[in-house]
């Protein structure tokens, strides 16, 4: 067994956004008894000791914690690499500068379309604006910026805008993302799942762009789950190098795990160490000794490791079946209807339901 490579650090699930797509889970109030910060100091140190590299700092909106900037610097002294995932909202320069003092290294700016009005109505509130002078005063304050963009019906054709977006404010890496759908995302997905076509030609315009831009910007583009013809790789293997601890002190393998009907393990009653190596919620689906058929007779079961849990769950409901994405999986037509589904409609006929603000 492989030591974890990453932490995802969800320090709140509160965010003063309402994006129809949120993969944060549906029930917030068993996430409200945040960790505090020196549970915080802890748990950073536990993940060094373990074999932890890299912490990602999300949510949520992390810039809600009003201990930030201390968790960075705690995991700057550890030695771990940091990174802030935001929607930017709240990123003043004071802000700004205290956490580059506290020695972050990375920002990921979230933005949901190239224009103003596009990107306020996807995020429920008006901060496009808000959102650009902040990936301004990431590049002046000498950071790496990432930008990442969630893809979806409502924005997948204007694709070629975000990478002159992406551009012109001079990001390093831009990653354009495909919609999970888990968390809100699953209610809405008639309404954000894009059309073959849709695909096609985003995928074209991604093609050039990266072609023209290979020496100065990084661009990852991640189709749906749903079009391709075998699954990705859970975090590249059910608790085998990632791992998430939630608000409440949970530890995942992943961030969406959280809706399935495992036993929780929690930072707040187990060592770290312990949970890795030994927690049911861990060891339940890592290597392949769990897996049904096909995926324990299939070439590529040490490939995608069977595809996605929550994804076999939120489609089947049994978290050991074969992810239906993929085209050999008995339960695929649940997919393929989907998809037909998205195929004979126009982008944009079903409205998405729109998610609660949980700013506090």
């Amino acid at each position: 067994m492989d030591s974890p490579f990453g932490l995802l650090a969800e320090l709140t699930y509160r965010c003063p956004l309402g994006c129809a797509y949120c993969s944060n889970p549906l029930n917030m109030a068993d996430y409200s008894d945040e960790l505090a910060t020196d549970e915080w100091r802890r748990v950073l140190a536990e993940a060094r000791d373990l074999g932890v590299l890299q912490c990602h700092l999300s949510g949520g909106e992390p810039l809600l914690r009003r201990d930030l900037v201390e968790i960075v610097a705690a995991a700057h002294d550890l030695g771990l690499y940091t990174n802030l995932v935001t929607s930017a909202v709240g990123f003043s320069r004071a802000k700004a500068e205290r956490l580059r003092a506290a020695g972050l290294d990375h920002v990921q700016v979230s933005i949901q379309a190239a224009e103003p009005a596009a990107s306020d109505r996807i995020a429920g509130t008006p901060s496009f604006r808000r959102k650009i002078e902040a990936m301004g005063r990431v590049k002046e304050l000498g950071w790496p910026l990432t930008v990442n963009v969630v893809l979806h019906r409502l924005n997948i054709d204007r694709v070629a805008d975000v990478l002159a977006l992406a551009e012109d404010v001079g990001a390093d890496r831009l990653e354009l993302a495909n919609t999970q759908y888990y968390g809100w995302a699953w209610h809405n997905r008639a309404a954000l799942l894009p059309s073959r076509a849709q695909l096609d030609a985003a995928e074209r315009v991604v093609r050039a762009a990266r072609e023209r831009l290979r020496d100065r910007m990084d661009v990852l583009y991640v189709i749906p789950d749903y079009y391709s013809r075998y699954p990705k790789p859970c975090m590249g293997g059910w608790a085998s190098r990632q791992l998430t601890v939630t608000p409440n002190g949970d530890v995942l393998p992943c961030p969406a795990a959280q809706s399935l009907p495992l036993p929780r393990a929690s930072v707040r009653e187990h060592p770290l160490a312990w949970i890795w190596t030994d927690a049911p919620v861990m060891t339940a689906f890592r290597g392949t000794d769990w897996m049904p058929q096909p995926c324990r007779g299939c070439e590529r079961r040490e490939v995608d490791f069977g595809g996605c849990r929550c994804q076999a769950f939120q489609l089947t409901g049994d978290a050991a079946r074969t992810d239906p994405v993929c085209h050999l999986s008995p339960d695929h037509d649940m997919v393929a209807r989907a998809v037909e589904a998205a195929n004979g409609e126009r982008a944009g006929d079903r409205p998405p339901v729109a998610r609660p603000h949980l700013a506090r």
